[in-house]
């Protein structure tokens, strides 16, 4: 199914406009975990985020790397699923400059944080706007 509001150009987008997202994990046990955390996206619509190395996020993703995440929330958001890939040797080499980039008031990322890409696999855009009714459409772009 593709989403009828959404191209991939207007998804990075409207990312990197917002620059930050909830994302959502589960622990071992089962018990949800979210934090609002900078996203960056790369132009095919990969999403990146980096997170603590001794993070609950972390400890969540080792034991499950299913995320869902919510960018954006008056009037547009954007709810996305899929699962969050941990950047280690060529590639972390090659996406750390991507995601710097983004954020560049951050400083480079070095030894104790851990850098994710997450392919959107599932994805639902919803428009709220005072007076309207609201508009739902869910898959990726065409």
């Amino acid at each position: 199914m593709t989403n009828e509001y959404l191209t991939r150009e207007q998804f990075v987008y409207f990312v990197r406009a917002a620059r930050q997202g909830v994302v959502a994990t589960v622990d071992p046990n089962g018990q949800p975990e979210a934090a609002i955390m900078e996203v960056g996206v790369l132009g095919d619509g990969d999403l990146l985020f980096q997170s603590k190395a001794n993070s609950r996020k972390v400890n969540n993703l080792f034991h499950n790397n299913r995320v869902a995440l919510v960018i954006g929330w008056d009037p547009v958001s954007l709810q996305i699923e899929g699962a969050a890939e941990l950047l280690m040797g060529i590639e972390l080499d090659a996406m750390a400059p991507l995601y710097a980039e983004q954020f560049p008031q951050r400083p480079p990322m070095g030894e104790g944080f851990n850098l994710y890409r997450v392919r959107p696999e599932w994805l639902r855009y919803c428009e709220a706007r005072p007076g309207q009714p609201p508009i739902v459409s869910e898959g990726l772009w065409a």
